[in-house]
């Protein structure tokens, strides 16, 4: 499976559990780490680990490469590791201060379903 339709799967997963501000940066050739990467807001710590632990469930289920995850503990931060994929699951507040988004500005946007 390609990146950017990986990223569309998993995008679908977090939006069946109410993700908010779901944006998908295609960052291949920009970093050798991912190809796409993958943020989100949650609406709280429970929402947060909610999501990420969804993600891992699917991707069990879907036989998509999964790696790693750091922050579920605390929720207030997830970041999931799916090889060519990673997701960060913030609280609102994180998101704004740690700006992914901002860091990725050159990175084209993955058009997402609706």
């Amino acid at each position: 499976m390609e990146s950017p339709e990986k990223a569309r799967l998993v995008a679908g997963w977090l939006d069946d559990k109410q993700a908010e501000r779901i944006c998908a940066m295609n960052v291949a050739g920009m970093t050798s780490v991912t190809d796409v990467v993958i943020v989100v807001s949650a609406r709280g710590v429970k929402h947060a680990q909610a999501l990420a632990s969804h993600v891992l469930e699917m991707a069990s289920e879907e036989n998509v490469e999964f790696l790693s995850m750091e922050g579920h503990k605390t929720g207030e931060w997830v970041l999931l590791d799916l090889n060519d994929v990673i997701v960060h699951v913030f609280l609102d507040e994180l998101r704004e201060f740690y700006n992914i988004e901002g860091m990725w500005t050159e990175a084209p946007r993955i058009e997402l379903d609706a």
